[in-house]
């Protein structure tokens, strides 16, 4: 569709381009002697880089008022002495010299140095440093002179392959440094490693699958390439819909790769800790790859300490040894955030015995479970949904008849698109009704406009709510409602066809018979212009909203990127409360703005900040 080039507007503030660089064998030139000096030194050390210093070192005799200030000899600090007698650094014991730029770097980069660090309080120098640097476009830091810098280092917390970096770009070193140790402190211990251990995973069924793979090729590659960049969200497609003939094929050779994209992006860190390298293993074998003699495998259970994955079972188990036959629970979760459990749930999950989990129930709500009980987590992704849900059936099926307590979790509410209803009849055919208790959730379709700011009814606006969702059963696409300007239409599952779904809303459908025929032909379109706003991640810390129009919401959500879960909200409600600030942007979004949910703090909810704008995007 086209779409004028409209710029984004300026940032308020000028910020950097954070970047991660491979410092092996890189020469960094460090100028001082100075405990800044000996704190680069370390840095570069740490990186792999090979530090070379260069002060004069301090000697008996008195500079006399002709010496200038780059001259003058320096006692070395003590933590440099004992780097160049460890002969980790060298120290070239002379004032800097404008050819060291350009000689004693690497020889295959023609003897420039890679990086510059001026640490001692000389203004010439600095100056002069800085200019050599930037007309040759060598990277240059500047002690206390973020103007004469090409660069700076941000705060870095560090665990195994786990990198977290804050910058104030100048504004407060300090500041940066406790936001650095806020940020960290809330970390679960141990992140680093289950980094480290998720990458292992990674390479090994890149190995195998790369191994096995012909005709696979051109999916194989493309599920490899996927968040390999850390700058990068994920993709508009990540939960791409894959129809029963895709799974036949060649979407089915790329399963364990999306499952552990699926892993990454819904887990609670503190559940990733929790992994081993016997769950890892256990996981693997449960999708053994995509041979042709196991492609329709179906997955073993997994049952490691704390969490796992939904598993299949064989057990015939139908009771304890006392005969006692345990209960189940159906429930809701709410939106996301934790103060919107009900009551009735928050004790269901602290005494349920085994807790079978939506993947989609956010972290927050996860966290409430006690440590002592076993959590089970759905192993569903694109082209596993159906294969998922009779693993968690058959889990709680086996719970049930051992006599525990089990807890099917879902997010919003089980029955508003939650498959719930399916899962009171499975239970009743296996003659457990009398034994099952289904508990209501908020439902993010109601829950989740409220929290954008946007009202679903409005007197004069809007005066009737439909919730619809945007994939049919076996991802073939519903019947799109007719065009109501009285009406506000929530949209679940939709995101990942946000191109057909707009297509079927705003324009005739080409392949229906009969009566279907007729009233289609009568269905009133939606115009281009309607008001719709997309709504990620709903009462969680990281909720985004991008506000646009049904003729820009998929150029937006592919630019963007993909936050899931995710909905569409789309009618007048969306501007009741909202209009645009700046005319001519196809969009805004705005991002991280949710307040927490704070009794004291009116609710959390303040109108002003959560219509607050993040950026406006360009088509």
């Amino acid at each position: 569709m086209a779409s004028p080039n409209l710029p984004t507007a300026p940032s308020a503030y000028h910020t950097t381009l954070l970047t991660a660089q491979d410092c092996r064998e890189h020469v960094h030139l460090i100028i001082g002697s100075n405990p800044l000096a000996a704190s680069r030194v370390s840095q570069s050390l740490s990186v792999g880089a090979r530090p070379i210093l260069i002060a004069p070192v301090e000697s008996d005799m008195t500079p006399t008022a002709a010496d200038s200030q780059q001259n003058q000899k320096r006692e070395l600090h003590h933590s440099l002495a004992n780097y160049i007698s460890s002969g980790a650094l060298t120290h070239l014991d002379r004032p800097f010299a404008d050819e060291d730029l350009t000689r004693l770097g690497r020889s295959e980069v023609d003897n420039v140095v890679d990086a510059v660090f001026v640490t001692q309080h000389d203004h010439l120098l600095a100056e002069r440093v800085s200019a050599l640097c930037k007309r040759k476009r060598i990277p240059v830091n500047v002690l206390d002179n973020p103007e004469l810098c090409s660069f700076s280092l941000l705060s870095v917390h560090v665990d195994g392959p786990l990198q977290i970096g804050v910058t104030t770009n100048g504004r407060g070193c300090k500041l940066a440094s406790r936001i650095r140790r806020e940020v960290a402190s809330a970390l679960p211990k141990g992140l680093g490693a289950a980094c480290a251990r998720l990458g292992d995973v990674r390479k090994r069924i890149i190995t195998e699958d790369a191994e096995a793979r012909t005709a696979a090729e051109s999916a194989i590659a493309a599920a490899v390439n996927e968040g390999v960049d850390d700058s990068i969200d994920q993709s508009a497609t990540f939960n791409k819909l894959v129809t029963e003939l895709d799974v036949q094929a060649e979407a089915a050779k790329t399963r364990r790769m999306r499952w552990l994209a699926q892993v990454c992006e819904y887990w609670p860190l503190k559940k990733l800790v929790e992994i081993t390298d016997d769950d890892v293993e256990s996981i693997l074998q449960a999708y053994p790859g995509f041979s042709s003699d196991n492609s329709s495998a179906s997955p073993q259970p997994v049952t490691s300490g704390a969490v796992s994955e939904g598993g299949s079972s064989s057990s015939t188990t139908t009771t304890t040894s006392n005969g006692r036959i345990g209960r189940i629970f159906l429930a809701g979760s709410g939106p996301g955030h934790p103060d919107l459990l009900t009551r009735a749930t928050y004790k269901a999950i602290q005494s349920a015995d085994l807790i079978l989990a939506d993947k989609l129930v956010p972290s927050g709500v996860l966290d409430m479970i006690p440590r002592r009980t076993p959590v089970s987590i759905a192993r569903k992704f694109p082209g596993n949904a159906d294969r998922a849900q009779e693993e968690l059936l058959e889990q709680a099926l086996e719970g049930v008849r051992a006599g525990k307590t089990v807890l099917r979790l879902k997010q919003g509410d089980p029955f508003i698109y939650g498959r719930g209803g399916e899962e009171v009849a499975f239970f009743r055919e296996h003659g457990l009704g009398d034994r099952l208790v289904v508990l209501p959730g908020i439902t993010s379709s109601l829950s989740a406009p409220l929290f954008a700011g946007i009202p679903a009814t409005q007197r004069d606006v809007s005066d009737q709510v439909l919730i619809c969702t945007g994939t049919g059963k076996k991802g073939k696409p519903p019947v799109p409602p007719e065009y109501v300007g009285s009406r506000t239409v929530v949209f679940l599952m939709a995101l990942h066809r946000i191109g057909g779904l707009v297509k079927e809303l705003t324009t005739r459908l080409e392949e229906v018979d009969g009566v279907a025929e007729v009233q289609e032909k009568q269905r009133a379109l939606w115009p281009l212009d309607t008001p719709c706003a997309v709504i990620e991640r709903a009462t969680c810390p990281d909720q985004r909203v991008i506000r646009t129009t049904l003729r820009y919401v998929e150029q937006a959500i592919e630019q963007e990127g993909s936050r899931p879960p995710g909905l569409l909200v789309v009618g007048r409600a969306c501007e009741v409360l909202y209009t645009p600030k700046q005319e001519g942007h196809p969009w805004v979004v705005e991002d991280g703005q949710f307040k927490d949910l704070d009794v004291e703090d009116s609710l959390g909810l303040s109108l002003d900040a959560t219509l607050g704008v993040a950026h406006t995007g360009a088509a």
